[in-house]
């Protein structure tokens, strides 16, 4: 073979290979199969995987090389044999074709003949070549082995005997997880994939398994045997639980969806989906979803004084709501999930009604800063590049799970990670120094970090830090940290779509989220809320909504709803409508109406389109969404008006409170399979070992937690990553109210 390089115009990190006779340019050490993929040129393949490491186990890809006019002895996988220059690959000649045959007459030895009950037949990669390699009759005549199925979870179903070891779940938990619960056992034909120690899969990204299996392995079990891949409509969407806003599709049928799967965006959530954006959809079919109109009837004796209504009686009783406590005596309370069409009309609302008691911040404590949600100065993509990232107030595995498979890519690369939190949360990739102390020191904390000479870094400041009572301190923290380091400001938008509702006008240009409920408006008008749930403070909240005259519009007629509103108008959840989102990198982002909205619940936009034409305010002329869009504007530079510092002074621990994964908003606590999920642990109070012997408290004890709001009874669990002098709980759950409102709490033993 010639040293001279065949082309020698190619770039010199480039070689010039041959397949099935094409010329073709690839880069020195890449594949063949990753040649041919870019090329178009089909090799068939069960365990290569573009976003995992190399197994080569399965064989299927075997094909014929040859190097200087000579032949290989025998076929070589094509996703582990590098390219060369000169190489000549074929694909589809006689001796490649025969070793591709016998792979899968190997791969169906064993496999059981029961893809007519199978949830993957349909969309099955073993079925696909099976077809185009697989033998007619089988000449294996011995019995097919069986596999005992292992349990993982109320999210992953499991058929191990469907399983031909391609070992791709193993990697996706190693590599792209970091959890490595799963794993090989046994040798040749015993080999068998599972967790050994029998217990649920615990990583916040499980799901994927599920897309990676090229067989029915490994199926989802909320969606097991509901229908067939030919019965659905598939239509783009986006996760819209956190503010990453990942690319999906929602799988419908007759109005219904019935799954939802990854949809593939290199610049957001690569090929991945979080559990949280997979299953949510099983809440939109809660048995308290608000389907009619509803009006508070004081005649009423039964159903708790509530009654159905029409459309017409119900934005008229709004309406006159609205008109009587127009001007500073109205609040507009938004769930920073609200699309940017419907915070449009919103802000519009607001503004013709003379008020300028507008925001969605409902979930911050300290807005004295009057600081909004900001676009990431640093990509997500570009984040797996820098040199350093610091996570300031964070627990960014739960807070945005694929973020957190961003930063762990980054650590593969050679990044160095620096923590600076109230708790040792438990993350997925090595650390290079972390700074565990109580909320009130965060920003001290972030101003003595020393990084070294390093040149690239992110800050990612997350919801600890953005929601607490310290955070207008934390926040100028940042800017000094950025002016001095050069770093990249990073603030996760709190709420999915906090970014668009900030550039669309969504915030106050009088009294913030926390203002209006200190100082009771006489009305309110909430949007997308769960008023028991979704506040910071829910008794404050609770407290000035009860006696105020509240116009609910929601995708659930709950208990707490039904407690403060005096009007509930039933809307559609985001899965169903037409909507934009803005995610944390700052894109406008679309989806399409997926589910169809039960009974006679209405898009957003239409309905307050239709309370504006009761109310006959100028500015809402428009027919139908392109309209609307129309006349949209979105600012980048927004400010809102400066609030009031909470106080954070007492005794007793220091409170830090994280969002519970599962518990982030309405739709999410309404999914059965969610709420089962390990992660989900359930209403509790996390402590270091020597605050709890101080209080003679012992683990798993009950304990009495006194705050200035009122007391909370919570179970402790010891927990030496708890930083000495503070106390960890999750929000979401009715139970922490207490705590997640408050800076400080006595505590005693129950």
């Amino acid at each position: 073979m010639s040293a001279q390089p065949v082309n020698p115009n190619l770039p010199p990190d480039h070689v010039t290979v041959f397949i099935d006779g094409q010329e073709l340019a690839a880069p020195k050490g890449s594949m063949i199969i990753q040649a041919a993929d870019k090329a178009g040129i089909p090799i068939p393949r069960f365990c290569y995987h573009e976003k995992l490491p190399i197994a080569a186990n399965c064989r299927m890809c075997l094909v014929d090389t040859e190097v200087g006019g000579r032949a290989a002895p025998k076929p070589a996988p094509a996703c582990a044999t590098p390219v060369m220059d000169g190489l000549k690959v074929f694909t589809r000649n006689e001796k490649a074709l025969k070793a591709q045959r016998n792979v899968m007459e190997f791969l169906l030895i064993n496999h059981p003949l029961d893809c007519p009950v199978c949830d993957q037949g349909g969309e099955c990669e073993l079925q696909d070549l099976s077809l185009g390699y697989g033998r007619s009759v089988s000449r294996f005549v011995e019995r097919k082995r069986v596999v005992a199925d292992e349990d993982l979870g109320p999210l992953v179903a499991t058929d191990m005997t469907r399983c031909i070891h391609c070992t791709r779940c193993i990697r996706f938990t190693a590599d792209i997880a970091g959890t490595y619960e799963l794993g090989g056992m046994q040798r040749g034909e015993d080999l068998q994939i599972g967790t050994y120690d029998g217990k649920p899969l615990t990583t916040e990204l499980s799901g994927n398994v599920i897309d990676v299996c090229p067989v029915g392995a490994l199926t989802n079990k909320v969606f097991r045997f509901k229908a067939r891949p030919w019965d659905l409509t598939a239509k783009s969407s986006l996760g819209y639980h956190d503010a990453l806003g990942s690319n999906l599709f929602h799988h419908v049928r007759r109005g219904e969806i019935l799954r939802s799967v990854p949809r593939d965006n290199e610049a957001v959530n690569e090929c991945w989906l979080s559990d949280r954006d997979r299953y949510a959809h099983e809440g939109l079919y809660a048995d308290d979803r608000a389907t009619v109109p509803l009006i508070k009837d004081g005649d009423l004796a039964l159903n708790d004084g509530w009654r159905e209504a029409s459309w017409e009686e119900a934005l008229a009783k709004a309406a006159k709501i609205l008109r009587d406590n127009a001007g500073d005596g109205l609040g507009m309370l938004v769930h920073p999930s609200t699309s940017n069409e419907e915070g449009a009309l919103l802000a519009r609302l607001a503004e013709a009604l003379g008020t300028g008691n507008l925001d969605h911040r409902i979930s911050q404590h300290d807005l004295s800063d009057g600081v909004p949600s900001q676009a990431f100065a640093m990509s997500v993509v570009e984040i797996e590049q820098a040199d350093a990232i610091v996570i300031l107030g964070s627990n960014v595995r739960h807070e945005v799970p694929l973020l957190h498979a961003r930063v762990r890519k980054a650590v593969a690369r050679g990044t160095k990670v620096h923590v600076v939190n109230p708790v040792d949360f438990d993350f997925a990739f090595g650390i290079a120094s972390k700074q565990i102390m109580p909320p009130s020191q965060l920003a001290g904390a972030l101003g003595k970090l020393d990084l070294g000479d390093a040149g690239h870094i992110a800050l990612i400041v997350g919801g600890v830090a953005e929601n607490g009572p310290h955070a207008a301190a934390i926040r100028t923290a940042a800017d000094a940290f950025v002016a001095k380091t050069g770093a990249k400001l990073c603030r996760i938008p709190q709420g999915a779509n906090a970014l668009g509702l900030s550039r669309h006008g969504v915030l106050p240009a009088s009294r913030d989220s926390q203002a209006m409920l200190r100082e009771p408006r006489s009305a309110y008008v909430i949007h997308g809320i769960e008023p028991g749930l979704d506040f910071a403070d829910q008794r404050l909240a609770l407290k000035a909504l009860g006696e105020a005259q509240v116009v609910a519009f929601s995708q659930f007629a709950c208990k707490s709803t039904r407690a403060v509103a005096d009007v509930i108008l039933p809307i559609a959840a985001l899965p169903e409508i037409e909507a934009t989102l803005t995610n944390l990198d700052g894109f406008d982002q679309r989806t399409s109406a997926a589910g169809k909205p039960p009974g006679q619940a209405r898009p957003g936009w239409r309905v307050l389109r239709a309370l504006a034409d009761a109310l006959a305010l100028p500015g809402f002329e428009f027919t139908d969404i392109a309209g609307l869009r129309a006349g949209m504007t979105s600012k980048h530079e927004v400010q809102a008006s400066k609030g009031q510092a909470p106080s954070t002074a007492g005794s007793g621990l220091e409170i830090a409170v994280t969002q519970a994964i599962y518990r982030v908003d309405g739709v999410i606590r309404r999914s059965e399979a969610l709420q089962a999920h390990p992660l989900n642990v359930g209403p509790r109070a996390v402590m270091n070992p020597v605050d709890a012997a101080n209080a003679g408290i012992a683990d798993g004890a009950m304990a009495k937690f006194a705050t200035d709001i009122g007391n909370a009874g919570l179970q402790v669990v010891l927990d030496a990553g708890v930083a000495q002098g503070s106390v960890w709980i999750e929000s979401g759950h009715g139970a922490t109210a207490p705590l997640a409102a408050s800076a400080r709490a006595e505590v005693s033993r129950a």
